[in-house]
């Protein structure tokens, strides 16, 4: 569901943080194998290109879990940091330094087990950035969100989409 917007001023992070608390694969209550003992959060980018809603995607590298599927930067919450941190955190860390200013328009938390969730984050940013990114990412680009539609997407970003594509759409109604 949509979340109130907020305008945030970004401030510069580490580019790569290594062993990081949160990062260790988990066995949930629903018996499958998940990255971050505390849950992870991503982040979609969201502009408009001559009036039409494009997001940032991401395809992930192919030594990942499900590589070469697309999906958002994101990965594990670590201890006392909240989805929102963390999802602006791992998109600096796999997509280089992001815009000064951004606003959250929405979020959707996908929660598959009692005891894990990913939380993914729309923002809107003026227009397109460029990217530089890391090893975890095969290719990052913007895309229509009709081109999403028709991506091997990764399973959890999958079960997102509808309600992120109906929030970057949204935009151009805006």
């Amino acid at each position: 569901s949509p979340a109130t917007e907020a305008i945030l001023m970004m401030r510069p992070a580490p580019r790569v943080t290594m062993g990081r608390s949160g990062d260790v694969f988990v066995r949930c209550s629903d018996g499958a194998v998940r990255w971050g003992v505390f849950g992870a959060a991503g982040v979609v980018f969201a502009t408009l290109v001559d009036g039409e809603p494009h997001a940032l995607v991401q395809q992930r590298s192919r030594w990942s879990h499900e590589g070469g599927t697309w999906s958002c930067p994101g990965g594990a919450i670590d201890e006392g940091e909240d989805p929102l941190e963390t999802a602006l955190r791992e998109a600096w860390e796999e997509i280089g330094p992001l815009p000064q200013q951004i606003t959250v328009v929405g979020r959707c938390v996908f929660a598959p087990a009692e005891d894990w969730s990913y939380t993914t984050f729309v923002v809107r940013v003026e227009e397109p950035f460029a990217v530089d990114p890391n090893f975890e990412s095969e290719t990052i680009e913007w895309l229509h969100v009709s081109h999403v539609d028709a991506l091997p997407m990764h399973r959890g970003f999958a079960a997102a989409w509808p309600e992120l594509r109906a929030v970057v759409a949204a935009l151009s109604a805006r």
